[in-house]
């Protein structure tokens, strides 16, 4: 006996109760992104955000890009740079400033406030000192959403704005430490490095990051004695491997520390209070151990540094001598080669700007992106970073939660 065929009836005008295939998420449509970039009110500050080349890949992808006058000439762009690749040149801050995301490299100046608008987006550094208080609490009265792009971590945990001005930090921060030794800085006149017959300069370098990866391999270059310490012993093994050589590490043990800063010609501290959880590494007492003439060179200040003596400074008053140590504590080093280090963050700036628009913008991709939000510290007016609402007695909350109410 053959097998029947199963019929199934036809309802032409009766589709709507059938079970239909269910689309689970519409494709997000691109949008179109008006950035702008002031020119920087820090007299201080030669870096810029975005390359003349960077803005061509963004203006391409349909983006507008608003560029105030003369905002690239601290780092040898012109605006006839910028035009020919599709920028549009203004001549006020505040036209800059109508835009939908502000991208600058320092901090918004005092004046700079009266020009935001409820909900726009300032994407720029965040330096901790003792006016950033003040700074947090207008912006929250301003209801911005304010963005530390050196806080902002990539899908492998990265933070990829750290992470290359840190190479560029790192080696720059040898280079400085040379001129301060030298007559030139009214140093002890002592060559960093080291040459036959005479024994080699020392350099102590407080991390294993990328910025003491980098500073110890500019210093080996020159032939310097480099001593690592970290708390991380998986940090320092990562380094020597990194580096292909032995070098002197240790752990922070207070006897081994106070030992190597007596001999130091030059110290680099690379890490933060926020990644140690104590104010400083380095106290006074300690400062006070090292030798005549030697350097200081903190690399962390713009996160509140990591020695008790140090002070933040600018590139027009940089250094300063305590305790017969001459300490070198500038936030923004990279500045000392602008136009690298302009080419290294447009590198990673670029490419985030387009995913944010791929996205449907800025907002959007916070929604999906855990590590964009990581760098959020206050999201339409409200704090949502922690550390800081505890470190400036603010309130905050968890951005994460907003996220579902916004």
């Amino acid at each position: 006996m053959g097998r029947s065929s199963s019929h199934i009836p036809e309802f032409p005008y009766a589709k709507g109760i059938l079970v239909q295939e269910e689309r689970l998420e519409y494709s997000k449509k691109n949008k179109k992104l008006t950035i702008g970039m002031p020119k920087e009110a820090d007299s201080t500050e030669s870096r810029v955000p975005l390359t003349p080349e960077a803005v061509e890949i963004l203006v391409n992808q349909g983006h507008e890009i608003i560029i105030e006058k003369d905002a690239g000439k601290s780092a040898n762009y012109c605006d006839k740079d910028y035009s020919e690749k599709g920028g549009q040149i203004v001549t006020t801050a505040q036209e800059v400033y109508r835009s939908e995301i502000i991208l600058k490299v320092s901090h918004l100046n005092p004046t700079e406030f009266d020009y935001l608008r409820e909900n726009q987006v300032i994407l720029s550094s965040l330096h901790l000192n003792n006016t950033t208080g003040e700074y947090l609490r207008n912006l929250i009265q301003k209801k911005v959403t304010a963005i530390a792009f050196e806080s902002i971590r990539d899908s492998d945990g990265v933070y990829p704005v750290v992470r290359t001005m840190s190479t560029i930090a790192g080696s720059t921060s040898v280079l400085v430490a040379a001129e301060y030794l030298s007559n030139v800085n009214k140093g002890k006149g002592v060559m960093l490095g080291g040459i036959s017959g005479i024994t080699p300069t020392e350099v102590v370098i407080l991390g294993a990051g990328t910025a003491a990866e980098f500073a110890a391999r500019a210093a080996l270059g020159l032939g310097a004695t480099v001593k690592v310490l970290d708390n991380s012993i998986k940090r320092l093994m990562e380094l020597q491997n990194l580096l292909g050589q032995r070098l002197y590490t240790s752990i922070f043990h207070p006897q081994v520390l106070e030992r190597v800063l007596k001999t130091a010609d030059v110290v680099i501290g690379t890490l933060s209070p926020e990644e140690t959880n104590q104010r400083y590494i380095i106290t006074e007492d300690q400062v006070m151990l090292m030798k005549r003439g030697s350097v200081i060179i903190d690399l962390s200040i713009d996160k509140g540094g990591c020695f008790e003596t140090s002070e933040l400074r600018n590139h027009n008053n940089p250094s300063f001598v305590k305790h017969n140590v001459i300490h070198y504590c500038v936030p923004n080093i990279t500045s000392r080669v602008a136009r690298t280090a302009s080419i290294a963050m447009s590198n990673v700036f670029a490419p985030m700007f387009e995913t944010i628009g791929d996205a449907g913008g800025i907002k959007q991709l916070l929604k999906d992106d855990a590590g964009l939000r990581h760098g959020v510290y206050v999201y339409n007016g409200i704090l949502t970073n922690d550390y800081l609402g505890r470190l400036y007695n603010l309130p905050s909350r968890d951005i994460n939660l907003l996220m579902a109410a916004f």
